[in-house]
């Protein structure tokens, strides 16, 4: 209880930065229409330059997360975190000063470039810096309060834009966002491997070192080292059974979670005409849902089921979410879907805990990197799949009446993760 204590100041970091992202998450679609499709409930153009955005940004942070996981492993999870923390206030401040059609394409393509280096970057380096406080046996509660961390964050920021105009809340996340880039700067300290909690890992334990002597020259060398990471990727991948299976299940559990993230918004508009309030209050329902079940009941069930039961819970439930999803016969069934937030909110901390568990204290960055590496690589498919499909069937051209068939879709990828994960087996670590 004293290390998660210790975590503090990570959690508060992680929350303000959260807190910022997700505030302008609701009115993101309506703006985005307002610029390309004024006046309109239906608009193909925004659907493929979201999915174009969504490809473009996962192609970037493939390459990315594994970089700068092992980046953080060799100078420091605070210093590589400044990248990240820094650059994202960009993108938002631009919509802050104005959401016009010119200068919404000057966010597109920011957000476009910024996000293929620091997209997912804070969770994936917090994963981390918690993996270097926390022994492995309280290290799956520690990411699912992490996790629920992260939820709080997003209840409290889409709560907020449900209360405050387009234009205000674009201003209040910039500012947010500026002031948690100053908090980590000041009050966070860099973590502090600690590896006599450690089992035997199935990557070797050596530690990086620098010459005194020779420093610089050392440090380009390890600099030169990190730059190999989709050779990292597939080495880490093939190092085991068990990471090669939560690989594939972090895979399509993710190419469903960005399937969703961009067809959900658009199919519920053209449905049941949402607006940025409804947004909002659905993410609130979801949120305090997925908050309560992480923070309370995750550290309750996770020494009881074990992680891969957990996985699989989360996993099923991730299905049913979408399948309702898809059938929405009212505009009530999209808040009743969010409810199951409580279940599947487990999946994403029990696969980075299995996978931080088989490796050893100097590799959880590169660890937590190539997982991320993974997820990137779903984050480049799905919008080629799903974006085109979501767009054919929310238009006149549709070759049958079923709206939510690109969901239902979605739904089939989650439920390859959730086969998967049944199938899952976790090696027993072996005490060193």
């Amino acid at each position: 209880m004293d290390k998660l204590y210790g975590l503090s100041h990570l959690f508060m970091t992680v929350f303000l930065h959260n807190f910022s992202i997700f505030m302008v998450v609701p009115a993101i679609t309506d703006v985005t229409m307002a610029a390309l499709c004024p006046g309109q409930d239906e608009c193909s153009l925004a659907i493929y330059l979201t999915g174009f955005q969504q490809a473009m940004i996962g192609l970037g942070t493939l390459v990315m997360m594994p970089l700068l996981g092992n980046l953080s492993d060799k100078y420091g999870r605070k210093a590589i975190l400044t990248v990240p923390m820094t650059f994202t206030i960009i993108p938002i401040g631009i919509l802050a000063y104005s959401r016009t059609t010119k200068f919404f394409y000057v966010y597109y393509v920011f957000k476009i470039l910024i996000s293929m280096v620091c997209e997912g970057s804070v969770p994936c380096l917090a994963l981390a810096y918690v993996a270097d406080n926390i022994p492995e046996s309280g290290r799956s509660t520690a990411f699912g309060i992490l996790s629920g961390i992260g939820s709080a964050a997003f209840v409290c920021g889409t709560l907020s834009a449900r209360f405050l105009s387009t234009a205000l809340t674009f201003q209040v996340s910039t500012l947010i966002a500026v002031i948690g880039a100053v908090y980590m700067k000041i009050f966070l300290q860099d973590s502090v491997i600690d590896d006599k909690h450690l089992y035997t890992p199935i990557i070797s334990q050596r530690k990086p070192t620098i010459s005194k002597v020779e420093g610089k020259l050392e440090s380009t060398k390890n600099l030169f080292k990190a730059l190999r990471s989709l050779k990292d990727l597939t080495s880490f991948f093939n190092s085991s059974l068990t990471i090669t299976q939560a690989a594939i299940v972090a895979f399509f559990s993710n190419l469903a979670d960005v399937g969703l993230h961009g067809s959900m918004m658009y199919f519920l508009k053209a449905q049941f005409h949402f607006d940025k309030n409804q947004f909002a209050d659905l993410m609130v329902i979801s949120g305090i849902a997925g908050t309560v079940s992480q923070l309370l009941l995750m550290p309750i069930l996770a020494p009881i089921l074990g992680e891969a039961r957990l996985l699989s819970i989360g996993l099923f439930f991730h299905c049913v979410h979408m399948f309702l999803y898809s059938i929405a016969w009212s505009s009530l069934v999209p808040y009743a879907s969010a409810m199951f937030s409580i279940l599947f909110v487990f999946s994403q901390p029990c696969i980075r805990s299995i996978v931080s568990k088989q490796v050893g204290p100097h590799e959880q960055g590169k660890a937590q990197g190539c997982i991320s590496g993974i997820c990137s690589i779903a984050h480049i498919v799905s919008p080629l799949v799903f974006s085109p499909l979501t767009a054919l069937f929310l238009s006149e051209k549709a070759p049958f009446n079923f709206p939510g068939f690109s969901i239902m879709c979605i739904g089939f990828a989650s439920m390859i993760s959730f086969v998967q994960s049944v199938m899952l087996r976790v090696v027993p670590p072996i005490l060193s």
